[in-house]
């Protein structure tokens, strides 16, 4: 049984509102974000000094940190695809 047409229309004007949403966050992000970001991101590893130093650099040039301590990368492409010379990844 399909479900009624107003529970779509719902779903779909509910889904259009939390992706705008979600974009004018992300807008919104700053400099000044950085730092309580990158020490959250930073928090579960043992070369703290390291990672907030790289975390900050990656930050100020990409407005952007993912979110938990590891991984998520594909929330923040440029965050994600910043390399090393040697490929490695730049960003913690």
């Amino acid at each position: 049984m399909a479900p009624p047409r107003p529970y779509i229309s719902f779903f779909i004007l509910f889904f259009l509102t939390l992706s705008l949403h979600l974009a004018e966050a992300a807008s919104n992000f700053g400099p000044s974000d950085c730092k309580p970001r990158c020490s959250y991101r930073c928090s579960a590893t043992s070369h703290k000094k390291p990672c907030m130093f790289f975390c900050q650099k990656c930050c100020a040039k990409c407005l952007c940190v993912p979110p938990g301590t590891y991984g998520n990368k594909q929330v923040c492409p440029c965050y994600n695809n910043w390399k090393t010379q040697q490929g490695g990844p730049k960003c913690p």
